[in-house]
């Protein structure tokens, strides 16, 4: 099984991070033009992301040390923008670990915003004690997106 190690986000892990969002999306909804997106996400990531949240990275330990195997967003308002894990580390414990950094970094609670038809993610959310507190549209891409909120 794969070993990691968290940590705060350095200016060193841009390109990396902004690799494994477009990876890991493009997996999860091969149908979406993730390459079109991919300047405005750096944009967005530089611009919104880096600057208004704390960010954990992963990085993977033994031979593939120092790869970043997935990160969590999370700002000030307790609002999770991302949590992105690398599928090779789907069905580890990766993303809980990610989640409970988030947890720790907002104690009062942590609100988000989850495709409606991602049900993968959706249970694991539910399984990490959020709840569903809304429907809503992604104003960007136009698909349904299910609100959720966790409070401890």
């Amino acid at each position: 099984m794969n070993a990691f190690t968290l940590r705060p986000y350095s200016v060193h892990d841009e390109d990396a991070a902004i690799a494994l969002w477009h990876r890991t999306w493009s997996q999860a909804y091969p149908s979406i033009d993730f390459d079109a997106r991919l300047q405005a996400w750096r944009e967005r990531w530089l611009n919104e992301l880096v600057p208004s949240s704390k960010i954990i990275v992963a990085e993977r330990s033994g031979q593939a040390a120092g790869q970043i195997a997935g990160f969590v967003t999370i700002d000030a308002t307790g609002y999770l923008d991302q949590l992105v894990v690398d599928s090779e580390a789907w069905g580890t414990d990766l993303g809980d670990r990610l989640l409970t950094s988030a947890k720790t970094l907002s104690p009062n609670g942590i609100t988000l915003l989850v495709n409606a038809d991602n049900a993968r993610a959706i249970r694991f959310y539910e399984r990490n004690g959020f709840r569903h507190t809304h429907d809503d549209v992604n104003p960007t891409s136009g698909r349904a997106v299910r609100g959720m909120t966790w409070k401890p």
